[in-house]
């Protein structure tokens, strides 16, 4: 009952706050917002952790004889969630203090903004709480609906007006899919409650109500060819709204495909091996997107895809370990995917602070306009290059921890399982290594281009680093990393703890392999941080011999030309122009420039401009929503703006209704 009235008070605040925060001054307004922001977080927490180290909680809310009773349950896995969302969202409420501070002149767009995050954060919470599908679906559009209006902050650009409606639609067509799915399992059990699903799944086929789940819940987290939102609402929206956005409103699509998953009672082998494939494209489209963008919030926003990639991965693998009964596969897969989910919000989140810092101080996304930051934004820089190394999967971060995770299992999975099924996991395998290294060369590239060389063009003021406020979370989360890559034991314990209360006790027989593991990750993390203090040992002791010795400074030698300029510098499109066209029958460059002409004696000047575009969008989206409109034009005719017509497309209808009833047809 205690956690009952603790759940109940985070939608009070959540009511108090958007009552609240519009009456406040502007400075008062983000202070307050991130009070409550913290108390939401705070009284759902509580009741999460208790479930993670105890007992399950569920109640109910009072029903009708229409849908029945609503059930609410907090097991291990919607705690997890809860956890990560909060963690996430605290983070991104203390950022935007200092982000959204040029922007205290719009009383009531930031009023309305900090209202909106409130609520995106509580309806976040109840997907997770809530195990009835029509109050899940409701609880799944005020989350959607509240963080598109946070997307369409600055709505007065056309391209994130854009990014919004793109994201709106997107959405709802995920909603479509997840609707059908609850109806089909409604028609056939009689009820709307989540057990149903698995009382579905154990009388029926389960891969074709999977599937309309996948879409569903795959449509938010961003698989291909389901993805193309993602790529226009991160770069629209405020920074401290991608880092919340990427960092867990996409893996809420996680989250529905997994508890999914937990509910199947057959044809894992089939599921799994399908998913392996997507997840295995997802990851390799989303990185190589990412390797040649020169739009650092898009570049991000591919990343995510990676990364959701690697995430489907491990789920992929756990099914396949169901299939072949094959407990330890079971034990890396899952817990791999829920570990990953974790560090990817931690890194991301990072990431795209650093880059709303950036975005603040020189007001463009654009890299190849910037450079030489590390000399002004030295913090931001480190803290950039921290995530940086996380997000490339090296230790001794948190990245390296749930990739090496997956790495064994694919080892386990060739060693266990049949040859036919082997051959798949060898390939997952060299995907995944793969997209470690094009990452490596993305965040190589973005770093360098950003932050290293001398800047490319004038800005409008010199930048400088960010306030406090905006430092702050992000240091939160690179402490949060380390001690995920130095104690990854503590953290492997809690989700093991997690896989043990949503598996059947008799899965769960080969762990001590998986213990094992864990202690050897932990001493790898170790010895890579103790690595890397002993060479900053060393740099420190270097310093204090020679600081006093005189110091004389000297051009170096450049090979014969002495007038260099920025120009000259490599650019981020130079940095992977060669993978770009390598691989330009998957990332697609387009570009604008006009030929010169054999007759021209004297070209005049001309202007050369190009562009990536992405695959799915390009060669499926355009083309069917181009398509889809010449279809409608053809029916232009009807809404002619003709009075007459219009009185006759009443009267035709008025006798339709009239002889369909005459003649019983109606």
């Amino acid at each position: 009952m205690d956690s009952f009235w603790l759940i109940l008070s985070s939608v009070i605040m959540t009511g108090t706050g958007a009552f609240v925060i519009p009456l406040l001054q502007s400075k008062m307004r983000a202070r307050l917002h991130f009070v409550f922001v913290l108390l939401v977080a705070l009284s759902t927490s509580i009741p999460a952790i208790n479930v993670l180290f105890g007992a399950p909680i569920a109640f109910t809310l009072p029903g009708s004889v229409f849908y029945g009773e609503i059930p609410i349950r907090i097991d291990a896995l919607s705690a997890w969630f809860m956890l990560i969302i909060n963690l996430t969202c605290v983070n991104g409420a203390l950022y935007g203090i200092g982000y959204m501070k040029p922007y205290q002149s719009e009383r009531a767009k930031i009023a309305m903004h900090w209202v909106l995050f409130l609520i995106f954060q509580t309806s976040m919470l109840w997907v997770c709480m809530l195990q009835h599908s029509l109050a899940f679906l409701i609880a799944w559009e005020v989350m959607s609906l509240s963080s598109m209006f946070l997307v369409i902050f600055e709505h007065e650009k056309k391209e994130t007006l854009r990014a919004g409606i793109n994201y709106l639609v997107q959405m709802h067509i995920g909603v479509a899919f997840l609707t059908v799915a609850f109806l089909w399992v409604y028609f056939i059990e009689g009820s709307f409650d989540f057990a149903a699903i698995a009382d579905f799944f154990k009388t029926n086929f389960n891969g074709w109500l999977f599937l309309l789940f996948f879409m569903g819940f795959g449509i938010k987290a961003g698989f291909i060819p389901l993805h193309s939102w993602l790529p226009h609402a991160h770069p629209a929206a405020p920074s401290h709204i991608s880092g919340v956005m990427s960092g867990v409103i996409v893996k809420l699509g996680i989250y529905g495909i997994v508890r999914v998953a937990l509910f199947l009672q057959s044809d894992w082998l089939i599921i799994g091996e399908s998913l392996l494939v997507v997840s295995i494209l997802t990851g390799v489209f989303g990185i190589l997107n990412a390797a040649v963008h020169r739009d650092f919030k898009k570049m991000l926003a591919y990343c995510t895809i990676e990364n959701i990639g690697i995430i489907g991965l491990g789920i992929g693998l756990y099914l396949i370990g169901v299939g072949f009964d094959n407990s330890l596969l079971m034990i890396l897969g899952l817990s791999s995917a829920l570990l990953h989910t974790l560090n990817h919000s931690l890194f991301k989140s990072l990431l795209f602070f650093s880059a709303g810092s950036i975005y603040q101080q020189t007001h463009t996304r654009d890299m190849e306009k910037l450079g030489g930051l590390i000399s002004q934004m030295p913090q931001t820089a480190i803290l950039f290059l921290i995530g940086s190394i996380a997000i490339g999967g090296l230790p001794p971060l948190n990245g390296f921890i749930s990739e090496f995770i997956l790495y064994k299992g694919f080892l386990n999975g060739i060693h266990t399982i049949g040859l036919t099924h082997a051959t798949l996991m060898m390939l997952s395998l060299s995907g995944l290594v793969f997209i470690g290294g094009l990452s490596l060369l993305t965040f190589t590239r973005t770093f360098g281009t950003v932050f290293l060389g001398n800047p490319r063009q004038p800005l409008h003021h010199v930048p400088e680093e960010v306030s406090l406020s905006m430092r702050l979370p992000q240091y939160v989360i690179v402490a949060i990393m380390l001690s995920i890559g130095l104690f990854p034991e503590v953290y492997f314990s809690i989700v093991f703890r997690l896989i043990q209360s949503v598996l059947p006790a008799h899965q769960l027989i080969d762990v001590e392999s998986f213990v094992a593991s864990t202690k050897s990750i932990g001493l790898i993390g170790r010895y890579s941080f103790l690595f890397l203090m002993l060479i900053g040992g060393f740099y420190l002791l270097r310093n204090y011999l020679i600081r006093q010795r005189p110091i004389e400074r000297k051009e170096t030698w450049g090979c014969g030309y002495v007038a260099p300029n920025v120009q000259m510098q490599y650019t981020g499109k130079s940095f992977s122009k060669s993978l770009g066209k390598l691989m330009s029958f998957f990332v697609r460059e387009k570009k604008k420039y006009i030929e010169i002409e054999s007759v021209e004696i004297f070209p005049q000047t001309r202007n050369h401009s190009s562009h990536y575009v992405d695959f799915f969008e390009d060669t499926l989206l355009e083309k069917f929503t181009s398509g889809m409109l010449r279809f409608l034009n053809y029916f232009q005719f009807v809404q002619n703006g003709k009075v007459q017509m219009y009185i006759v497309y009443g009267l035709f209808f008025i006798l339709l209704v009239f002889f369909g009833t005459l003649f019983n047809l109606l």
